[in-house]
């Protein structure tokens, strides 16, 4: 853990994702960092949260049920050009990393991401590259990962989910029924 004198004068930190669990633990993560945190659930509270005060740091979740991450992003750099914001997701491709880049991003992390890569991809020098994750996960968790994502965008839809991911619905029911990969 970096000394909370490189956070500068400014800690102000705002966090937007839809998941509370997450949301809570991450912001509770940040504040033992030094870090003056603000949560917000959808891309509407993120937005006023921009709007009233723009933070030096941000951490948006890409995808929200109320719209694209992208946009608070947006409102970021338009508000406050040197703050330090980063895209986390868990439909991570290419496009939408340049994409989230170009709207000023500095970085964009994968989940399941932990404080400890957040916090060192918000502090990292500009040019800085981030280490990769020293136990990254397996591929049969990061399938496993991507089936609950798929599941819940569904609302937990058996058929749906299925259908989505091209897969006979028993094989999703086995799936479902099985515990987590390590």
């Amino acid at each position: 853990m970096e000394e909370q004198s490189d956070l500068g004068p400014d800690r102000r930190l705002l966090i937007v994702d839809d998941d509370r669990l997450f949301l809570q633990r991450l912001g509770r993560a940040m504040e033992s960092r030094g870090f003056e945190v603000t949560l917000a659930e959808t891309i509407a509270e993120g937005l006023a949260e921009v709007r009233k005060a723009p933070p030096a740091y941000a951490v948006v979740d890409m995808r929200l049920g109320d719209g694209n991450g992208l946009d608070v992003i947006e409102e970021i750099r338009s508000r406050r050009p040197d703050a330090r914001a980063i895209v986390l997701t868990g439909y991570g491709n290419i496009a939408t990393a340049v994409t989230a880049v170009k709207l000023g991003a500095i970085n964009y992390l994968a989940k399941p991401a932990d404080a400890d890569d957040i916090f060192a991809a918000l502090t990292a020098e500009p040019g800085e590259k981030t280490p990769p994750p020293e136990n990254p996960m397996s591929a049969d968790r990061v399938r496993w990962e991507h089936i609950q994502r798929v599941f819940e965008a569904c609302d937990r839809n058996v058929s749906e989910t299925a259908r989505r991911l091209n897969m006979h619905r028993r094989t999703l029911q086995r799936i479902l029924a099985k515990r987590a990969p390590r």
